[in-house]
């Protein structure tokens, strides 16, 4: 039975590792790169907007690297040696906080009939 995919990976620290410095995360994760697969450019932009929200980031963008391939990346650099593990989890964990509070107004709005009405004119 093949192994399940995670969703997100951290991009593996190596020494050896002939890349780019920007590829290769700190040991201490104060600068990492995660792989979050089966996304797109949808979550990347948001998440990416989410962290930089944080006056502790001092950097973070994403990638597509390839679209055949069913991963983003995401690049988090932190301030003062601080981990971009619990940046990205407290990200997600706002991000998920908005959608529900977008999705209860909605919900209000369609029980209420307290919503824009558009008639397609022929």
């Amino acid at each position: 039975m093949a192994e399940a995919t995670p969703k997100i990976k951290i991009v593996p620290y190596d020494d050896n590792l002939k890349s780019p410095r920007w590829r290769v995360p700190l040991p201490d994760l104060s600068a990492a790169t995660y792989q979050i697969f089966d996304e797109s450019h949808t979550i990347g932009n948001a998440l990416r907007w989410m962290i930089m929200k944080n006056p502790k980031v001092e950097f973070c963008g994403y990638s597509v690297p390839h679209p055949s391939e069913n991963h983003i990346q995401l690049r988090i650099q932190m301030y003062d040696g601080l981990s971009s593990l619990n940046a990205l989890l407290e990200a997600l964990t706002n991000l998920d906080d908005v959608c529900e509070t977008i999705e209860n107004k909605y919900h209000e709005s369609l029980a209420t009939n307290d919503y824009e009405r558009w008639e397609e004119k022929s």
